[in-house]
């Protein structure tokens, strides 16, 4: 190696030692110029240093409510297609298309002539039918004629009074009527078309009063029974509507394990419809002195339910066994007693033994 070379390799390493040796305090020097710049200072963590901040709860009885959540739909009191019982043309529609209509109302027709005509004229013949059946009568009587005489010419007007009633029939059934009250939806045919018992003409609704169906896992079959109260809420209607549970399935499905129900809603003023998505809440059980704490207190750790309480300025370590959970809260049934300091924050950086100090109390 050169002489050059050798003077560059011992500037490099003396270089480099004192690049180490200046490090701390240019290190120190920087943080101190992020100080003086606004930069936070970072907070002690407990480890060595100043106590850990923390929030905490006072432990108290309350009353804890448990729900049962599920998504059900709104579902019409009644519903049907409407249809002719008959075949033929269209002559007159008489429902306007999203309006209300009575049961009974006549919304539609056929054409009926042919049937009409066939009944003048079984009418016409009643009369003459019913004088052969006096006259013979009359005879019947004097011994003039025979009892059979007078039973066939009495079975002819008998059997006019049966045919009459048969054209009848079949001319109400070129007659669409409404067979309850409800709103009629849009039509799906106009006058002069040819329907069938298949041509549906339009749906009928019954919106008043409106049926919440939902279904509920297995395990709270026996909790719900005809008569419990729910509230439901048809999103994005922040309202909240009570209805009662009237009808509840026979047996459960064994392919989802759960249990449908029908609760029924008056509608009163027909503003909610059916279609619509509800979401059920069911009080499935209340208990009046809980101890509860939040769920994010609560660490799963090692097959234990452990919190952190405050106690004498640390942290103290407690195994718990939890009841019945609800969206925010759990219960405690063994672990904790009424008035103990429960920690609620920095839950993570959290250890047996730990000085605390307490910033806020929940």
């Amino acid at each position: 190696m050169s002489r050059t070379a050798k003077i560059i390799l011992f500037s490099v390493i003396a270089l480099f030692i004192f690049g180490m040796a200046l490090y701390p305090t240019l290190k120190k020097k920087w943080n101190a110029d992020d100080v003086l710049q606004g930069a936070p200072l970072p907070r002690p963590t407990g480890r060595g240093g100043a106590p850990l901040n923390i929030n905490v709860k006072i432990i108290k009885p309350e009353a804890l409510v448990d729900y049962i959540l599920v998504t059900g739909s709104l579902v019409p009191d009644e519903e049907v297609d409407l249809t002719f019982e008959t075949s033929g043309k269209i002559t007159n529609i008489f429902f306007h298309e999203g309006t209300a209509v009575t049961k009974g109302q006549l919304l539609a027709k056929v054409n009926d002539k042919p049937l009409l005509a066939e009944l003048q004229k079984l009418e016409a013949q009643i009369p003459l039918a019913e004088d052969r059946v006096f006259r013979q009568k009359s005879l019947l009587e004097k011994d003039a004629v025979s009892k059979e005489a007078y039973e066939q010419v009495n079975t002819e007007l008998e059997k006019l009074h049966a045919d009459v009633d048969l054209v009848k029939s079949r001319i109400a059934q070129t007659e669409l009527r409404a067979p309850f009250d409800g709103v009629i939806g849009l039509r799906q045919v106009s006058e002069g078309a040819y329907a069938s018992p298949t041509t549906i003409i339009a749906t009928l609704t019954k919106i008043t009063p409106l049926k919440i169906e939902f279904s509920v896992n297995e395990r709270y079959a026996n909790m719900i029974h005809p008569g419990t109260n729910i509230v439901f809420q048809t999103p994005p209607d922040l309202a909240t509507y009570n209805a009662s549970v009237y009808a509840i399935e026979s047996r459960v499905d064994v392919n989802t394990r759960t249990l449908k129900m029908r609760a029924l809603y008056p509608n009163a003023n027909g503003r909610l419809k059916p279609g619509k998505t509800a979401n059920v809440e069911i009080k499935s059980s209340e208990l009046k002195n809980a101890l509860t704490v939040p769920s994010e207190a609560i660490i799963a750790e090692m097959g234990r339910d452990i919190v952190y309480l405050y106690s004498g300025g640390k942290a103290r370590q407690v195994e718990l066994i939890k009841g019945i959970r609800t969206e925010s809260s759990i219960q405690i049934l063994e672990g904790l007693n009424p008035g103990d300091t429960l920690i609620v924050s920095g839950i993570l950086q959290l250890r047996d033994g730990l000085p605390v100090t307490i910033d806020n109390f929940y």
